[in-house]
């Protein structure tokens, strides 16, 4: 019983410095910043926005590959010269939202 006791004591304190251990991620970054330069893949499953950011002035190149966002870039909804309000991860730079400021 002894045994088992200081097993579940072992396990409970491993599980704990586990969870408790900084573990690497991407941070998401919010922006809102003016297209200055559009690059759609050929096969136009993909794309490259290079935003300056409002705020900072700093230009930030983005990787976009959700349909919808690719669609607006097929339509001309969103082309370079738009404001745009987007968040993507620090790593790598991968668009989770990219919106138009003035809608769309």
């Amino acid at each position: 019983m002894r045994k088992i006791t200081q097993l579940f004591v072992s396990i409970t304190l491993a599980s704990a410095a586990l969870t408790m251990s900084p573990i690497a991620s991407a941070e998401d970054i919010k922006m809102v910043g003016t297209i200055t330069k559009l690059k759609v893949a050929g096969d136009g499953k993909s794309a490259e926005a290079t935003l300056k950011d409002v705020k900072s002035g700093n230009s930030v190149t983005i990787n976009i590959n959700d349909d919808e966002t690719l669609d607006k870039f097929k339509d001309k909804r969103i082309q370079e010269g738009d404001e745009i309000r987007t968040k993507y991860d620090s790593n790598g730079n991968k668009s989770k939202s990219f919106k138009r400021t003035s809608g769309c």
